[in-house]
């Protein structure tokens, strides 16, 4: 079986996730801030919540600014659970 096979075939496929880029300064690895839109729950009122995600950047392409995509992958380090798929947008 090829690898795009066990990704259909997985009970509970990755988590894909698009946000920006806010800090490139350690090595091979990005800050994203992925922003989600949720409706409070007392209100009614739609919310935006801004999660800081932790992504691994092998060859140091994105830079700050960046819009990314980013998918869910086994721990990297103490704090990396995100790897970089592809870079959606680049900055102005």
């Amino acid at each position: 079986m090829t690898d795009e096979s066990n990704e259909q075939k997985r009970e509970n496929p990755r988590k894909i996730r698009e946000g920006i880029v806010v800090s490139d300064k350690m090595q091979s690895t990005l800050v994203v801030a992925v922003m989600e839109r949720v409706s409070h729950p007392r209100y009614a009122k739609t919310v935006q919540r801004t999660k800081k995600l932790y992504v691994h950047d092998e060859k140091n392409e994105a830079k700050i600014g960046d819009r990314v995509r980013v998918q869910e992958t086994r721990p990297l380090s103490k704090l990396k659970r995100w790897r970089l798929t592809e870079i959606v947008e680049r900055a102005r």
